[in-house]
């Protein structure tokens, strides 16, 4: 299985960029959730525009789907400025990342996504372009070479990461607000999906969200996600409104269960469980068994799995606790 394809992937997948851009809000007072950020976002956004100042540059961190990119949306309308959004991987040169910063107006908001993944040599250059607002940009080789800087306008650079512990650390002292992000509790989940439906026109009860929020890993996409699959099951079997029913019986046939655990992610602690008497067992070993690279379960299924308290990372490997045990129906937990 590709692990971007996953139900309950926190990803962005490619065909639904479309859809997600159709359901994102625009303003504050339609996003839900992850209150300590937008809280202070607010305050800081009022006293720029009271000083007539650009924002001070922003790193939004933690796990992805939470609505990183979402928020900068939001900031850049409160400011009233245009948005310009790239990513790490595809900024390669400076000259890409001097392009970009060269075509911004004054105020506005420059969003990188998975801003860790920069190139070194890109990223230097980024320094003096947040600090001074200005490019330096070395022309010619040899004893021909001259440094040339460039003024840019003052503007608001956005960057989101999953891996704050992978930032340089002059990068990330460059930035004046860091907000980490939260998952989100049942019932703000259920809010999400309750709007998302009124934009789907899909009738939901609220049951119903709240089962689906229960599935959804504490991630909005991933709950945006489910209600899709769940309205394409309720229109074949054609129900007018989503109820409980139709939610059990779709999350069923996708394979996710009550902790919203997918066939991968009960693998991986079975295969612990049988094949290593429950750990220790190193990420490597795990990996080949599975056919799954060692970044995937990393990034994509243990952190998850971790949350729940269904597996632990140890000095000698990974080890299944006996949540897990109980959770996989296996009685004799307490004698392995």
């Amino acid at each position: 299985m590709e692990y971007e394809k996953r139900v309950v992937g926190a990803g962005l997948q490619s065909d639904e960029e479309q859809i997600e851009q159709s359901i994102r809000p625009k303003r504050f007072e339609d996003y839900v959730g992850q209150t300590n950020v937008t809280d202070n976002l607010k305050v800081y956004i009022q006293a720029s525009k009271m000083r007539g100042e650009s924002l001070d540059h922003v790193l939004f961190y933690g796990p992805p789907g939470l609505g990183k990119t979402t928020l900068a949306g939001i900031i850049a309308e409160e400011m009233g400025v245009d948005i310009r959004i790239s990513s790490g991987p595809a900024i390669t040169r400076a000259a890409d990342l001097a392009a970009i910063l060269s075509n911004l107006n004054k105020g506005d908001v420059l969003f990188i996504d998975e801003i860790h993944r920069l190139n070194r040599t890109v990223e230097e250059v980024l320094y003096s372009a947040m600090e001074d607002f200005a490019l330096d940009i070395v022309t010619g080789k040899g004893p021909a070479a001259h440094s040339l800087r460039i003024p840019l306008p003052k503007f608001t650079l956005i960057g989101a990461t999953t891996r704050a512990g992978s930032l340089s650390s002059p990068l990330r002292d460059r930035f004046g607000v860091l907000a980490k992000f939260e998952l989100y509790n049942e019932q703000e989940l259920s809010r999400i999906l309750n709007r998302t439906a009124g934009i789907l026109n899909v009738k939901i009860n609220e049951d119903a969200a709240m089962l689906i929020a229960s599935r959804s890993r504490g991630t909005p996409r991933v709950a945006n996600r489910l209600l899709k699959r769940i309205r394409d099951f309720a229109q074949v079997q054609g129900l007018d409104s989503i109820d409980t029913s139709v939610v059990e019986t779709s999350l069923k046939a996708l394979g996710i269960d009550e902790l919203g655990l997918e066939d991968l992610d009960r693998r991986i602690l079975d295969l612990i469980i049988t094949k290593f008497n429950g750990g220790p067992v190193g990420i490597d070993t795990i990996a080949a068994s599975i056919g799954e690279e060692r970044v995937t379960i990393e990034d994509a299924y243990e952190p998850y799995l971790m949350q729940l308290g269904l597996l632990a990372r140890t000095p000698k490997g990974r080890v299944v606790t006996d949540a897990a045990y109980r959770h996989l129906g296996i009685k004799d937990y307490e004698h392995k």
